[in-house]
């Protein structure tokens, strides 16, 4: 029997399995089944780190691999503990800051904007947007978030056509103040909401900085009740800057025996 050490990690409400030592085999086979909510460790992706190379590889809890994690970088952020860093992803090369427990990281800066685009769901027409922070994203302004099935929409919208073969992630969102918005996303990969999502809630404060005029920092209310921040440079559609900032923590280590 072999056993895997690893470290389980939390940035709000988004929680992980990081492995800082190599791993043989099928890596897909190896996420799901230490994602595995009831028999594995449970979390919602895994996250392989590399020293030599400062390099970080995600897979989502369904066996898929994705190219960049916002909260995952967080984690990944505090657990090499350097109040300065970087993370080579296949995103591209992050920053990382990290300062007591919040650590905070600077995404790719955002592509492939779209505004307004007229997409039926269920029967309906609605109007969402499109960005890439790292991964796809849709954005969708509503009304009654705590009542909304963000589990039925969001995987209508997920599967869409429009977004085929890719998918994308989704986002909803009720602006609650000026800079202040909360957000309930439906994460691809996981096929299921989450308690928060580090490119969702980057992605969702993008468009609403856009649509609002605002030019430094947006609020993000997550589902899991932390609040992040969204802090960026923009001209117009263009962002020079994007930084996600929020709290992590260590919840245990241990060993999975195969």
């Amino acid at each position: 029997m072999n056993k895997i050490k690893f470290t389980k990690m939390v940035a709000s409400g988004n929680d992980f399995v990081v492995i800082d030592t190599k791993l043989n085999g099928n890596l897909s086979r190896c996420a799901r089944l230490l994602c595995d909510r009831k028999f594995g460790v449970g979390a919602d992706g895994l996250l392989l780190l590399d020293k030599s190379k400062q390099s970080m590889r995600i897979f989502n809890a369904d066996g898929s691999e994705a190219q960049m994690c916002g909260n995952g970088a967080r984690c990944v952020t505090l657990f090499n503990g350097k109040k300065e860093g970087s993370i080579n992803t296949l995103a591209g090369v992050i920053k990382t800051q990290l300062s007591a427990q919040k650590a905070k990281v600077q995404l790719t800066c955002p592509k492939d904007i779209k505004l307004d685009i007229p997409l039926k769901v269920n029967g309906r027409l609605i109007k969402v947007n499109f960005v890439n922070t790292g991964v796809p994203h849709v954005v969708v302004f509503v009304q009654g978030l705590n009542n909304l099935d963000v589990q039925g929409i969001g995987k209508s919208i997920r599967n869409h056509a429009r977004f085929s073969p890719a998918g994308t992630n989704v986002n909803f969102v009720e602006p609650k103040a000026k800079g202040l918005i909360q957000v309930r996303t439906y994460e691809r990969g996981v096929e299921g909401e989450t308690l928060a999502c580090g490119t969702g809630s980057a992605a969702s404060a993008v468009i609403f900085a856009i649509k609002k005029g605002i030019n430094k920092l947006v609020k993000v209310k997550t589902k899991s009740g932390e609040t992040l921040k969204i802090i960026f440079n923009r001209n117009n559609r263009r962002f020079n800057e994007l930084w996600l900032e929020g709290t992590a923590k260590i919840v245990y280590k241990g060993e999975y025996y195969v």
